[in-house]
């Protein structure tokens, strides 16, 4: 089986906290949570864990998630040793983005494709962080991690999606490539 896993993560700071959204590196993870394919178990890491699922990407035959490129890639970036742009990424947002001209939202998605909604948004999540409620927090991020992998899932099964554009609900024609079997790479990829 390849080894392929989903993930997301939450931040301690919003775009407001650090100056604008060309900052995301300045965000800080707060919890990050992963989906392991070949052990069909996930798994949440905290700030000061970073370094274990480093090891599990640097592994990974594919990396999947929902903005992940332009928005999870930096800001994790400052806490590893290697360029996450250089790991075999499936990012579904930028692949639905390149099929219908436009960005949809994850919520979108999940509740026309899957009848499951989202179980809040970004700044549920900061003020989980604020208020110090940590497993709160950790759920609502692999809540995602879940919608995320669902959503990767039925492209695999049905070879679409289901959005709604206003008022009327839309059908995108989606496939995800395979990925191939990366050699283990075996580095040790540390906290800064």
């Amino acid at each position: 089986m390849l080894n392929k896993i989903v993930f997301d993560l939450e931040t301690q700071k919003s775009f407001d906290d650090v100056g604008g959204r060309d900052r995301n590196h300045l965000l800080k993870v707060s919890v990050l949570g992963l989906y392991s394919y070949p052990e069909n178990k996930y798994y949440t890491f905290t700030e000061d864990q970073i370094y274990k699922a480093a090891e599990i990407f640097t592994n990974a035959d594919q990396i999947i998630g929902f903005n992940i490129i332009n928005f999870d890639y930096p800001v994790l970036q400052p806490y590893v040793h290697f360029k996450l742009a250089d790991l075999p990424t499936l990012d579904i947002l930028s692949e639905v983005e390149k099929l219908i001209g436009h960005r949809v939202k994850l919520d979108n998605l999940a509740q026309t494709t899957l009848k499951t909604a989202k179980t809040g948004d970004g700044l549920l999540a900061l003020k989980y962080w604020k208020l110090g409620q940590l497993d709160e927090l950790k759920k609502y991020c692999l809540d995602d991690v879940k919608i995320t992998k669902d959503l990767y899932d039925y492209v695999l099964k049905y070879g679409k999606l289901l959005y709604k554009d206003y008022f009327e609900t839309r059908e995108i024609n989606i496939a995800f490539p395979e990925p191939v079997a990366r050699k283990s790479v075996s580095r040790q990829a540390s906290l800064f």
